[in-house]
Formats: C-alpha cells, sequence, structure tokens
C-alpha cells in the first residue's frame, strides 16, 4: 500500500511576523495541502506562545474544514485534562454534524503551556489538570461521542448535542508507553509524536499492536507517527532551510519560550558557536531533511520500522514560501493524488 501523508500545523510565527499572518498562512497552507492529495490536517493546541498561534484548535478546525474538500480536519490535539470531556463532545459533535466523516478529534494529556498559563486556563481550580484523571476523560469522551455512559455513571441521560448519524474519530496522542498503553485499552487509534521524542518510539507502537483490545469502534490497531520534515529541491538547501527550526526547537529545549523562529541567517550565526552544535545535531533526529528522494527513502524507512502506512508531516521554517514548496515537493515525490 502506497505511503499516505498528513499534515500537523501548528501555526508558526515567524520572527517579523504576527499570530494573525501565522492563522492566515494555515488557512492558506491547509488549501494547497488538499489540493495536492494529503490525507489529513490536524490543528495544534499551544497557549501564550511566543511560536505557536494555534491556541484554540475547535474553532480553526471549523474554518479550515469549510474551507477544504478532501481532507479530513482534526486537532492534534485538544489538551483534554484542561476541559470538561463533556463539553469537548459537544464542540465535536457540532463539527462533525457540520462536516460529516471528516472531523478527526485527536485528545493528548500535554499542558501545552507553562505552569501559570496553566492555572490560568483553570480558573484558579487545585484540581486544574490532574493527569490521574486523563484515562477517566477519555473514556468518558468517548461514551459521551457514542451514547454510550453506563447506567451508574453520573452523567447518565445527558446528552451531548447535537446527536448525528456519525461521530468524529478519537486518536490519542503521545509521545511515551503511557499514552500507547491507553490508547490500545480502550482500542482506540494512536499518534506517536516522533517530531517531540525521537527515540524507541518503533518499540512504543510494536506495543501498541501487541496490546491494543479491539473495540466497538475499531476492531485493529490504527498507528500513526508524526515526524519534523523539511524538503527542497537539493539536500543542500534544504539543510540550510532547517537551521531556522533547528535552533528555534534548540531554544524551547533550553529555555522553554524559543520566541518565533528565526530567519536562516540568524540561525547560521547560532549555529557557528561549537557549544549548540550537539544540540543542534540532537534536534535532526527529530525528522528529515532533504531533497525529495532523500526525504521519501528516510520517511519509508520510518514507515518500515513504525510499521505505520501514514506518516504525519510537521514543517517548521522562517520563509512560508519555502514551508509550502516542502509540502508541494513532498506530494510531488509520493505521486499523491492532486486534484
Amino acid at each position: 500500500m502506497p505511503l499516505r501523508l498528513s499534515v500537523l500545523d501548528q501555526s508558526p510565527i515567524a520572527k517579523g511576523r504576527t499570530p494573525a499572518d501565522a492563522v492566515g498562512e494555515t488557512l492558506e497552507l491547509a488549501r494547497l495541502c488538499d489540493r495536492l492529495g494529503y490525507t489529513r490536517y490536524w490543528l495544534a493546541e499551544h497557549h501564550s506562545s511566543e511560536a505557536l498561534a494555534g491556541s484554540a484548535p475547535e474553532v480553526l478546525i471549523a474554518r479550515v474544514a469549510g474551507l477544504t474538500e478532501r481532507m479530513r480536519i482534526g486537532s492534534g490535539g485538544v489538551m483534554l485534562p484542561h476541559y470538561s470531556a463533556y463539553k469537548v463532545a459537544e464542540n465535536f459533535r457540532m463539527l462533525e454534524t457540520l462536516f460529516p466523516g471528516r472531523i478527526d478529534l485527536g485528545v493528548g494529556r500535554a499542558p501545552g503551556s507553562d505552569q501559570r498559563t496553566m492555572r490560568i486556563l483553570a480558573d484558579g481550580k487545585p484540581n486544574w489538570s490532574s493527569a490521574d484523571n486523563y484515562p477517566i476523560q477519555v473514556r468518558d469522551l468517548t461514551a459521551w461521542l457514542h451514547d454510550a455512559l453506563p447506567d451508574d455513571h453520573a452523567g447518565h441521560g445527558v446528552v451531548a448535542q447535537p446527536v448525528g448519524a456519525s461521530a468524529p474519530d478519537v486518536w490519542l496522542l503521545g509521545s511515551s508507553d503511557d499514552s500507547a498503553a491507553l490508547a490500545a485499552h480502550f482500542g482506540l487509534p494512536f499518534c506517536f509524536a516522533h517530531f517531540i521524542n525521537p527515540d524507541g518510539g518503533d518499540g512504543v507502537t510494536r506495543a501498541y499492536r501487541a496490546h491494543f483490545r479491539p473495540s466497538a469502534l475499531h476492531a485493529t490497531p490504527m498507528p500513526l507517527v508524526a515526524m519534523g520534515v523539511m524538503c527542497a529541491e537539493t539536500d543542500e538547501e534544504a539543510d540550510r532551510l532547517a537551521k531556522s527550526r533547528d535552533v528555534w526547537a534548540m531554544r524551547l529545549r533550553t529555555t522553554g519560550n524559543p520566541g518565533p523562529v528565526p530567519s536562516v541567517e540568524e540561525a547560521l550565526e547560532v549555529a557557528k558557536d561549537p557549544r549548540t552544535r550537539t544540540w543542534l545535531a540532537s534536534m535532526r533526529r527529530r525528522g528529515v531533511v532533504g531533497s525529495p528522494a532523500t526525504v521519501r527513502a528516510a520517511l519509508e524507512r520510518h514507515a518500515a520500522d513504525y510499521q505505520v502506512d501514514e506518516i504525519m508531516v510537521v514543517t517548521i521554517c522562517f520563509d512560508f514560501e519555502k514551508r509550502k514548496r516542502s509540502y508541494e515537493l513532498l506530494a510531488a515525490e509520493f505521486g499523491l493524488a492532486a486534484s
């Protein structure tokens, strides 16, 4: 089966650009990727970030789905511990009603913000994001989406409207064994974030497959892997463009607040410092950089290692035109069904 490609868009903010510019670029990129033949387009959730503008995926999903025709549109993801599972079910039932058969609901337990912002999101409540509640939230979320709450549940009889003929697909997102184990336990699809954790992901997805419990929703496991990608006409040009992402990612790891995506020129200056070279090299392990042929060969190797037939691509660079070009080159190399 040919490898399918999808998109994770975090709405990155380039230096000198505004958050509104980044959201506009998301809309333009989504229209392009829909024409190019990508399978899914997921929107991320981050809060109080100078680097990533996507704070409300459920709102952006509605706009992106209205601008596109073929792709499944979803969240990558909703950070469930911040919210009521019931309200998330309502939001995504509404989206499914508006765009039936095209909505994915990816959920995760990461905060998508710093500690102070998490407390603000929780309106000062003491149990604002207890991860211990996450498995219960996942259970309740899927039950509300499918009208399957048990009789002894406190919410039994409470309906998540609008009820429709179909429901969004729920995906669990993560970069660890715990998330994969939870997805396997509930019989749900699982997306591994290689672009966050490049170590041991193939073992995580193998364990997910081995421990998957067939559910009323899915009879077989559905693994997916998300990877960073920078594709350009030559390996050398891709390497140069990827320096912006490398420096940005290094700053994220070392300071927690990377700021906007730096220009290539700024990134090249930073890369001259010998103290940064080890960090920058480690950033490359989170994805693939190169010409179309180089990227295709690497993605196909990763797909074989992870035993997946679909890879979700996340591309961050300074120049939006180069970012679009990366997706165009990738689509052409893989022969995606363009419209």
